[in-house]
């Protein structure tokens, strides 16, 4: 399932809870309105959480590729540095 598709069910599913909070308030309109504004606001909180761990899981992800890929140029470095050493001992002799 996208990070999209999980967006977009969490904002659908909130806008049917309020209509239907304001449908079938049984409070006045004034205490349904800070109410429904108080859960917007931890819902709101709740997604902010949700994506500052997706961008730290991400940053977190993309640091390991690029130590992967920085390991993996060392090597290939080293290796080629041992190749031209041996040519040039063989050429030598």
């Amino acid at each position: 399932m996208s990070i999209g598709k999980v967006v977009l069910g969490v904002i659908a599913g909130a806008a049917t809870g309020a209509l239907f909070g304001i449908l079938y308030a049984p409070e006045k309109g004034i205490i349904t309105r800070r109410s429904i504004c108080r859960k917007g606001e931890r819902g709101l909180d709740d997604l902010k959480d949700k994506f500052n761990e997706f961008i730290d899981t991400i940053t977190d992800r993309f640091e390991k590729v690029k130590d992967d890929v920085n390991d993996l140029v060392d090597e290939i470095k080293d290796k080629v540095e041992k190749d031209q050493k041996d040519i040039t001992n063989t050429e030598k002799t």
